[in-house]
C-alpha cells in the first residue's frame, strides 16, 4: 500500500475482531516506530507491547478506553525525559504516527488513546520514573471493514486545505 493510500485509509477503529496480529506484522509495525526520526537521534522511546488479555482490561479505565479489552494488541508509548527532555513526546509521538500508518498498510486499525490514568498505566505496566506515558493505541483486525482497499478511499470530514495552511506568512493564501 502506498502512504498516501495508507493516511486516506487510516481511521479510528474501536471495534476488533478477537483475531491475533501475527508476530512477524506486529514486528513491521514495532520496526516503523523504531525507524522514525528524533532530535539528534536520541531515540527517546520504547514501547510496551500488551497482549495478556488481563493486562489489556488493566488499561480501560479511562473514560473513553474501555474498548480496549477486546484490542488484540495495545501499543503503550514510552517517552524517555532524562534521555531527551525537551523532544521526548513529540519524538515518540511521531513514532506512534508512523506505527499508525504501518499497521493500517498493514491492513490493521489502530485508536490512538489518550484518556488513561497514567498511574494506573505505570503500576500496571512497571514503568519507570524517567518514562512518561505519551499514549497508547489499540492495534487489530476492525470487526467490520468500511470499506475494502480495492475502492477509492472515503472522503473525512476535513478543512480545506485553504483554510488551514498559509504561504509565505500567516493568512496570505497561495497566489
Amino acid at each position: 500500500m502506498e502512504v498516501h493510500e495508507a493516511i486516506e485509509l487510516r481511521r479510528s477503529v474501536r471495534s476488533y475482531l478477537p483475531k491475533p496480529v501475527p508476530p512477524d506484522v506486529l514486528r513491521r509495525v514495532l520496526e516503523a516506530g523504531r525507524l522514525s526520526p528524533s532530535a539528534v537521534n536520541h531515540q527517546p522511546w520504547h514501547f510496551v507491547v500488551v497482549t495478556d488479555p488481563v493486562k489489556r482490561n488493566g488499561l480501560t479505565d479511562g473514560p473513553y478506553a474501555k474498548f480496549l479489552a477486546e484490542s488484540p494488541v495495545v501499543i503503550v508509548g514510552l517517552g524517555d525525559k532524562v534521555k531527551s527532555p525537551k523532544w521526548h513526546i513529540v519524538d515518540t509521538t511521531i513514532a506512534l504516527q508512523t506505527m499508525v500508518l504501518a499497521a493500517t498498510a498493514e491492513g490493521l486499525g489502530t485508536c490512538w488513546i489518550g484518556s488513561f490514568y497514567e498511574d494506573k498505566v505505570r503500576k500496571l505496566l512497571n514503568v519507570p520514573d524517567n518514562l512518561v506515558i505519551v499514549a497508547m493505541l489499540s492495534v487489530g483486525y476492525p470487526r467490520e471493514k468500511e470499506e475494502s482497499t480495492s475502492r477509492p478511499p472515503r472522503i473525512k470530514n476535513r478543512r480545506p486545505l485553504a483554510e488551514i495552511a498559509s504561504y509565505e506568512e500567516f493568512g496570505k493564501p497561495k497566489a
